[in-house]
């Protein structure tokens, strides 16, 4: 994990959902030798997603990844699964972090919880992040951003381990189906437009051209990058399965271009032409060059992540309303929910100034 990730560490003896003395106890137990000297933490990042924490001694650093506090959706922060992609992942082309153990026991901390060595580099998040890259470096990053993810698309799953990681067939129809529910069980209010949404996206379901291992939240601070602006790791594969590549292109072209117009979105704030960032239709042409796969269908996968997105966005106000968010910045997430279906929809119903 970058030294620069997430929006500063917390320091604190022992961080919200990381009880140090219980950890030391259990890998004392489990992994003897794997300490050297004093444990300490600090909270990296937390509430929108996993709990990120940067875990160090006297000789080693490490980062902690666990579920968040209280209320979660049925079928996201699953440990094991982002444990198994990564490590699964290694030595390939695309660049992850070492993984050393899983922990699925939950008297430890509450949660399962998986620990992998730290990345060091940057993770570009913000506007601030990225005013002194010049445009020569962030099209270089783009385009070594969007290099990977082709990288990723082109690898047979069953050649790193990863046959019975999803379930291709009849992926896009589960993952509407999966969504709905996802929404209902974390919704606290009627949301304008999100059931014409939900329906124009089944009227509208494409043809999957091809089955691959999918990120499923692949974007710019999703990355580590390198002093040298190549991609040091790729991170938070809590949402990676097998399943229909372009769900991925469709979801960065959102991070990309369409949420940081959206007022007071905290995600993808870091892309803009003005910092010297290519447009997305440059990248999605290379990256149609390097897999040969159509992207005429985008239209659809873009209206997809921006419901996705919405989705996500509810849980996370459903969970601050609950006073079980641990972070800052999420007091108005739940405004950001109809501006989402709202693009999603306009999306659809204009495609042709999405291509």
């Amino acid at each position: 994990m970058s030294q620069q990730a997430g929006s500063g560490p917390t320091a604190a003896q022992h961080p919200p959902g990381l009880d140090l003395d219980r950890l030391r106890e259990y890998l004392d137990r489990e992994h003897p030798g794997l300490l050297a000297g004093p444990l300490a933490a600090e909270l990296i990042s937390g509430g929108k997603s996993n709990l990120t924490y940067r875990l160090h001694d006297a000789d080693h650093r490490w980062v902690l990844r666990r579920p968040p506090l209280g209320h979660v959706l049925a079928t996201a922060h699953d440990m094991g699964r982002e444990h198994r992609v990564i490590a699964a992942l290694a030595g390939t082309a695309v660049p992850v972090p070492g993984v050393h153990l899983l922990c699925t026991d939950p008297e430890v901390l509450g949660a399962p919880f998986y620990l992998m060595d730290e990345v060091l580099g940057s993770v570009y998040r913000t506007a601030g992040d990225v005013a002194g890259l010049g445009r020569e470096r962030a099209r270089t990053i783009s385009f070594r951003l969007i290099d990977v993810l082709a990288e990723l698309h082109a690898i047979d799953p069953a050649a790193v381990g990863l046959a019975g990681f999803g379930r291709p067939e009849g992926y896009l129809q589960r993952q509407l189906d999966r969504w709905l529910k996802q929404f209902e069980s974390s919704r606290s209010r009627e949301i304008d437009g999100m059931a014409e949404l939900q329906q124009r996206l089944t009227e509208q379901l494409p043809h999957s051209q091809r089955s691959t291992v999918v990120h499923g939240d692949y974007r710019l601070d999703n990355a580590i990058i390198a002093d040298d602006d190549s991609v040091a790791a790729v991170l938070d594969w809590e949402m990676a399965t097998l399943g229909d590549p372009l769900a991925d292109v469709g979801l960065l072209k959102v991070y990309w271009e369409i949420a940081g117009r959206i007022p007071g979105n905290p995600v993808a704030q870091a892309v803009s032409p003005d910092a010297g960032f290519p447009g997305m239709d440059e990248l999605a042409e290379r990256y149609a060059g390097r897999t040969g796969l159509d992207l005429a269908p985008l239209p659809w996968y873009t209206a997809f992540a921006g419901f996705k997105l919405a989705v996500i966005s509810e849980g996370i106000h459903y969970r601050y309303t609950q006073g079980k968010t641990v972070g800052e910045g999420f007091a108005h997430i739940g405004g950001l929910v109809p501006l989402l279906v709202a693009a999603s929809l306009e999306t659809l119903l204009k495609p042709e100034g999405n291509n």
